[in-house]
């Protein structure tokens, strides 16, 4: 399993992702490994996730949602957060 994700940094920006598991890859943005971008900002935490079981579709959905607005990434973290993609069908 494949998973697009949504990290909200803590100075309140919003960084996509791709990763095969969601809380490693959080440990790594907060250890400071991961991201230049999140590294710089302190790291954050994972406030929406969608899984896949293709990592060409995980990527394919990553491109998509960095072409949103900040308000349009809100609004799918808002509708369909973390706790709730989590129990979603796989894709």
């Amino acid at each position: 399993m494949f998973y697009f994700y949504i990290l909200k940094c803590k100075d309140g920006t919003l960084y996509c992702g791709s990763a095969k598991d969601l809380k490693a890859r959080e440990l790594v943005h907060n250890s400071g490994k991961g991201s230049a971008y999140v590294r710089s900002r302190g790291g954050g935490k994972i406030v929406y996730s969608e899984p896949f079981r293709s990592w060409g579709k995980t990527l394919s959905r990553e491109a998509a949602v960095k072409k949103l607005s900040r308000l349009q990434k809100l609004s799918l973290i808002k509708s369909n957060g973390l706790s709730k993609s989590l129990g979603r069908s796989k894709r």
